[in-house]
């Protein structure tokens, strides 16, 4: 009588999937980071303006290949439920549909960055710049989905990637409104004085 050999544990795919997702949120965390400092000028002084725009490109393109493996280990993981059609439109998901509905919702919004920035030299800089600031808003959604997909808040090293990438970008936005009201000041320092009108002519008969 042969004896039936045990299928792999397949526990594997979600300690991938989790594993590459805290990756992904914090690739997307320094490409946030790095296109705030790009656009505010934050960007360290030791290091030319476009090398930290190259350096935002780099890790974007790196993302959507590690985003790709994510979905997969994901889908093929037998203890969840989520389904093919999950990745493209949000809260389709039988498992937490709210968390991975979110996490959909970022992939799409960086998506729609994605080939924009690809296209830019055909949509032109303002169309771009629109659909860019989609960016700002992929990322809170990518952040909720990592809180609430994964269920392992408690991990420590998994608390402190997913509150240390938010604060990372609560600090980028605001070193980058500080700058703002600095450049705003400075500018109404430079504006010229109005000039004293001219003094009133006395009225006749008035007392001098």
């Amino acid at each position: 009588m042969n004896t039936p050999v045990p299928s792999p544990n397949p526990q594997w795919l979600w300690f991938l999937s989790r594993g590459s997702g805290l990756v992904l949120l914090v690739l997307f965390t320094a490409v946030v980071v790095l296109g705030v400092a790009t656009r505010n000028g934050s960007a360290p002084r030791c290091s030319p303006r476009f090398v930290t725009a190259e350096l935002h490109r780099t890790l974007s393109l790196f993302a959507v290949g590690l985003l790709v493996l994510h979905m997969v280990t994901a889908i093929a993981d037998p203890y969840v439920s989520i389904g093919w059609a999950a990745t493209a439109v949000p809260f389709l998901s039988p498992y937490r549909t709210a968390a991975i509905g979110l996490g959909t919702l970022a992939v799409d919004l960086a998506a729609a960055v994605l080939v924009t920035s690809v296209l830019r030299h055909r949509l032109g800089l303002r169309a771009w710049r629109a659909v860019h600031w989609l960016a700002y808003l992929a990322w809170p959604a990518a952040f909720a989905h990592a809180l609430g997909a994964g269920g392992d808040l408690r991990t420590p090293w998994v608390a402190a990637t997913i509150w240390g990438s938010a604060a990372a970008v609560a600090a980028a936005l605001a070193i980058r409104g500080t700058a703002r009201r600095r450049l705003a000041r400075g500018t109404r320092a430079r504006l010229p004085s109005p000039s004293p009108g001219p003094s009133p002519r006395p009225q006749p008969g008035a007392l001098q």
